[in-house]
């Protein structure tokens, strides 16, 4: 495994071989996913409270054309399901005291259980959370190489911290801000991922220009008209010349590095030959 891979618990069985996958499972009917598992298709897995927030805007544009298409798949579990009780709690008052609800041990511990069973390959768990390591391209990379992801989305103050030491769950973050819940943020780590599975956006090349492939933010991009309130695209681009097309892309991806993201640049700067 590399370092750009995310942790895989070591529970995770070796891969198997074929198409279809059949477990058995003593779960409601209701928690499974309506559609066979196809061996070999990148999957993401979502623990979360509010399953009819997914796919949203994955089922969108080429990302949802590739659901479709089954170059990826899309499984929700809906945490309720293993609530205790009547009324099916999840959470309870954090210990020590203080303001809010932690989601507890036991219903989390069972619906993992649930969610990886059967599950084989590389396959990490990621709980969504402001303290977890940045999302990055390096990141959705990794992920890309993966037979798939589980998703554990949090709510109120967070998760039991006994769950994410006995499963192995890496922390990830989508900045330093907090939201109301993981969806977001899971939502758009799927997003990421998904668009680097082949076939997903029809054009490999694509990926591999874009903003952090090169260690660089993109270079501006322009479209006709030619001209647009008295503004033209710039004569380099016009000209046919594609060495010199690619010289002032590379120019103008390390001139707005610099200027917008200097913690790139520095990284960026000590890769460069002197």
């Amino acid at each position: 495994m590399s370092d750009d891979t995310p942790h895989t618990p070591a529970h995770a069985p070796a891969k198997s071989h074929g198409r279809k996958a059949i477990r058995p499972t003593f779960q409601p009917r209701e928690l499974m996913t309506p559609t066979p598992d196809l061996v070999g298709v990148w999957k993401a897995k979502i623990i979360t409270l509010f399953p009819t927030a997914f796919p949203g805007v994955l089922g969108e544009s080429l990302t949802g054309k590739a659901l479709q298409q089954g170059l990826w798949q899309l499984e929700t579990v809906d945490l309720r399901e293993f609530g205790v009780g009547k009324h099916r709690n999840v959470d309870d008052t954090p210990a020590g005291g203080g303001a809010g609800m932690v989601l507890r041990p036991d219903v989390l511990g069972d619906a993992i259980e649930h969610t990886m069973a059967g599950v084989q390959g590389q396959w990490p768990i990621i709980y969504l959370s402001p303290r977890g390591r940045p999302m990055d391209q390096k990141m959705m990379q990794g992920l890309a190489r993966c037979d798939g992801v589980t998703l554990l989305c949090g709510r109120f103050e967070g998760v039991d911290e006994r769950v994410l030491e006995h499963y192995g769950i890496q922390e990830v973050s989508l900045g330093d801000f907090v939201m109301t819940g993981g969806e977001i943020a899971a939502q758009a780590l799927i997003d990421a991922t998904v668009r680097l599975i082949p076939g997903v956006l029809g054009n490999q090349a694509s990926t591999e220009e874009e903003s952090f492939s090169s260690g660089l933010l993109e270079h501006p991009q322009y479209t006709r008209p030619a001209e647009w309130k008295g503004r033209p695209i710039p004569d380099v681009l016009m000209s046919g010349h594609h060495g010199k097309v690619a010289e002032w892309r590379h120019e103008m991806s390390e001139k707005i590095t610099r200027e917008r993201r200097p913690d790139l640049w520095d990284v960026h700067s000590r890769k460069k030959p002197d």
